[in-house]
């Protein structure tokens, strides 16, 4: 998957097939929430998600990377004592332009080591 220039290019179904492939799995650390427009300073009444029961069944998962650092506060929270890598990412959201391309990518590929 690394390498993948074309990933961004491939209908919705067929990224996730390549992203679980690569044994990558998505999951939201936010259960529900009510939130107006598409930044996560407006989440408002966050449910968290059931993260620790999701990898109670999940033997073979080695690390959880978070997008952003909300996502990253919750699910810290939530696996604090899992035995899991624990992976801060920056956001990959396009509202997150503080930090280049390139920059994000560098930190993004802290999880190449735990990619098949």
């Amino acid at each position: 998957m690394i390498g993948r220039p074309d990933l961004p290019d491939l209908a919705y179904g067929d990224r996730l097939s390549a992203l679980l492939s690569a044994g990558v799995g998505l999951w939201d650390t936010i259960a529900s929430a009510r939130r107006q427009g598409s930044l996560d300073a407006a989440i408002r009444e966050a449910e968290p998600a059931p993260l620790r029961d999701l990898v109670a069944t999940l033997p073979h998962l080695g690390a959880v990377g978070f997008n952003g650092a909300r996502s990253a506060a919750l699910g810290r929270k939530a696996l604090a004592g899992s035995g899991l890598a624990l992976i801060d990412l920056p956001s990959s959201s396009p509202a997150h332009a503080a930090m280049p391309l390139a920059a994000k990518q560098a930190r993004w590929l802290e999880l190449a080591p735990f990619l098949r």
